[in-house]
């Protein structure tokens, strides 16, 4: 039960890290590669603030600050030097890796012995429990109230159709700037939490960090089908904490953990491609009939 218990918990934390990713994935339609740097860079400043002395909770809060930097360099190489979005992504990503060992001063940090935010609730299965929960939920509410306000709305119409809001006059640029900042704010609250619950930052722990994230926003769409904008978002909380499922179960079985990774990515393509395997499979059925 308390490992269970524990899968739920990680599934919550990690859903914040599927929510940052949904907005730029899913809202803005653009292919963000920097939250694999992101959050490390979250868990990274997290780390090094508490080992210093600071709160945990202003320590997560700082995480998400700098990481919606991370965001923002995207968002300028791509705005304003013209770099296709996933090439954008992909050099901050690169460069976040170096910048992470330059703020831990080596490839890892440990946070044995340390105050962390979990510890402060007590530190037990329930209570950490209840840690992700809370923060999730609140993160989940302030999202749905953003994105229903004119900004919000402007965002997500930019996504829908960047070239009609630039015939309104509407500044894309601006637009898709602030939704990277705040993409990326979350995957590195994501970030300082799990450091947190790990009781470590490592340089490579944001490693396959968006293939996770893109099957929990694919298994919760699969299993939601409803158009409210609140039930997206949580169907994404959803889905994250059913990916955490598979992953317990799998385990369980017998599989090694090392091939957790090619487990994930066939699982994400599968999701993915569903649509097209059903259609396929359709066709061949009305093949054999005729």
């Amino acid at each position: 039960m308390n490992i269970l218990i524990s899968t739920f918990s990680q599934g919550l934390i990690y859903a914040i890290l599927a929510l940052g990713l949904y907005v730029t994935f899913r809202i803005l339609n653009f292919a963000d590669m920097t939250a694999e740097g992101s959050l490390t860079l979250g868990a990274s400043i997290c780390a090094v603030l508490i080992i210093k002395g600071f709160d945990p909770v202003l320590s997560i809060v700082i995480a998400g600050l700098v990481g919606s930097l991370a965001g923002l360099a995207t968002g300028f190489l791509h705005t304003k030097l013209k770099i296709q979005a996933i090439l954008a992504g992909i050099l901050t990503m690169i460069a976040l890796y170096s910048v992470n060992i330059r703020i831990m001063g080596k490839a890892n940090l440990s946070l044995l012995g340390k105050q962390t935010i979990f510890k402060i609730f007590g530190d037990t299965q329930i209570s950490n429990f209840m840690v992700g929960f809370t923060i999730c939920t609140i993160i989940l509410v302030i999202l749905n109230i953003f994105f229903k306000t004119r900004l919000g709305l402007a965002i997500r119409a930019t996504g829908d159709n960047e070239q009609m809001m630039r015939a309104q006059g509407a500044n894309t640029d601006y637009k898709k700037i602030l939704a990277l900042m705040i993409s990326n704010a979350m995957c590195a609250v994501s970030g300082a939490l799990i450091a947190q619950g790990n009781g470590y930052a490592d340089v490579n722990m944001g490693m396959g960090t968006i293939v996770i994230a893109l099957a929990s926003i694919v298994i919760g769409e699969a299993t939601i089908r409803k158009s409210s904008f609140l039930l997206k978002l949580i169907a994404v909380v959803f889905g994250s904490i059913c990916y955490r499922l598979i992953i317990f179960f799998v385990l369980s079985l017998g599989m090694n953990p090392s091939d957790l990774k090619l487990f994930t990515a066939v699982v994400a393509a599968t999701l993915l491609s569903l649509t097209n395997i059903k259609k396929f499979i359709k066709r061949g059925i009305e093949n054999v009939k005729n």
